[in-house]
């Protein structure tokens, strides 16, 4: 399957000033040259035409690309058509690409050739998709730095001191009778096992900054939520009026704040209605809250706590939840103190107390961490449980041997650790988890 040459088209479907079609395989040159009479000259550009070979009719006006196997994004001869940005000159010339012998590519199959071709592990092929989808500069920079092998590089040593292990151990184990020079492995062993817990302590931190934030913003009517999304965003998205219940359905919106994604829902005041559209609006608050990650929880401190604010305390009860005090430019009447969450004292009108919110709102969620520039970080949630299940293998190592157990348990729970390892570098990699993760990409990545 991966001997043949695939062609798609590799920028965003709508019109744009340049549009790309990509190949790449043994054949990228020859069907390139069919469909554009000339010379292509190895890492240049070169200006000419497509041209239709049944024909000959012109298509569009383009450069094109030469880029010889091995040093590619796929290690493979690849071929890329700079046209015009339209969706009809795109479809062409790629129709024309596949009537000359091309197959047209399935969803990230050029990264993961680049995979099958050793040119990047599998932790970097998925960084890649992690670099299209970043939504701050933080996340971009991560994804980068794991693009770059930041993330792989402790991983893999961390697998070639546990091979150097196993081979000892198996050795002792496999010619018993052999005089084999004695090799501590505790210690290698002991640092392998603090790599790893490094790892996964910052890997929700991490995971943060990857995949955002999901956050209701939830409370009684006329507490001023939508003013305060209003100046979360920095510019006037929701609605505002004095007249309670204005918000009738859930409004979404992405913000960055220091660096990390928050999708933003503005809800509904929840209250007990028997207006149908209201009663609609509640229920969708209600299915908002369950599905968020984090709930900021508005409250109008300028008047004492109403029923429906302790009907949302008990409603909020299993999640993670920061109060933000609003109106502080009023007088506060409101009694706090029993509430069971953290809180920050606002004032949406003013701005007053907004710098404190968006801190208190990231130190939450990142439960204080503060994670070094230059430190590899875990972003995926896949890569974090195969760093648990190796740490605890290890685990498991170091009690067979603090107990004197014979070296085949302790050579068991090594090669599952590596295994695990595996399955984030590529090296113990199934067809079935392959074909999950590049379903992930869009065709011409």
């Amino acid at each position: 399957m991966y001997q043949d040459t695939i062609a798609a088209i590799s920028t965003p479907i709508g019109e744009g000033g340049i549009g790309i079609v990509r190949l790449s395989g043994r054949d990228a040159r020859a069907i390139a040259l069919r469909l554009f009479p000339g010379q292509l000259v190895n890492r240049c550009l070169v200006y000419g035409h497509i041209v239709d070979p049944e024909n000959e009719e012109v298509v569009d006006e383009v450069l094109v690309a030469y880029m010889e196997a091995p040093h590619t994004y796929t290690r493979e001869d690849i071929v890329e058509i700079d046209c015009h940005g339209g969706p009809l000159p795109l479809q062409r010339i790629l129709g024309l690409a596949l009537r000359q012998g091309a197959r047209l590519a399935n969803p990230g199959e050029f990264t993961l050739r680049a995979f099958l071709n050793g040119r990047i592990d599998l932790a970097q092929a998925e960084f890649v998709l992690d670099v299209v989808r970043s939504k701050t500069q933080a996340s971009l920079r991560l994804a980068v730095q794991g693009l770059g092998g930041k993330l792989s590089e402790p991983i893999k040593e961390v697998r070639n001191s546990l091979m150097e292990i196993l081979a000892y151990l198996t050795a002792r184990i496999d010619f018993p009778e052999d005089e084999i020079e004695e090799q501590g492995i505790t210690r290698p062993l002991e640092s392998a096992q603090q790599t790893l817990q490094d790892l996964i302590a910052n890997a929700d931190a991490g995971i943060v900054y990857r995949q955002g934030v999901r956050t209701a913003i939830v409370g009684r009517p006329n507490v001023g939520k939508s003013s305060l999304l209003n100046r979360l965003l920095r510019q006037s998205r929701a609605i505002v009026t004095p007249t309670p219940g204005t918000t009738r359905d859930t409004l979404e919106e992405v913000v960055n704040l220091k660096g990390v994604p928050f999708l933003l829902v503005d809800t509904a005041g929840i209250i007990d209605s028997v207006d149908e559209v209201e009663a609609l609006a509640v229920e969708r608050s209600k299915k908002a809250i369950e599905q968020a990650d984090f709930v900021l929880f508005v409250i109008d401190a300028s008047e004492p706590l109403a029923d429906s604010d302790r009907q949302m305390i008990d409603l909020l009860a299993e999640k993670t939840v920061l109060v933000a005090a609003n109106k502080r430019d009023l007088p506060c009447k409101a009694e706090l103190d029993g509430l069971p969450w953290l809180r920050v004292s606002t004032s949406a009108l003013t701005g007053e107390g907004l710098t404190e919110l968006e801190n208190g709102v990231v130190d939450f969620v990142l439960g204080g961490r503060v994670i070094a520039s230059d430190a590899p970080l875990v972003t995926n949630p896949r890569h974090k449980e195969a760093l648990i299940r190796a740490k605890e293998h290890l685990d498991h190592a170091q009690t067979a041997i603090a107990e004197n157990l014979p070296d085949d348990f302790i050579t068991i729970d090594l090669t599952a650790a590596l295994n695990a390892l595996g399955e984030i570098t590529g090296e113990t990699v199934t067809d079935e988890l392959l074909e999950t993760i590049f379903s992930r990409f869009c065709i011409g990545k």
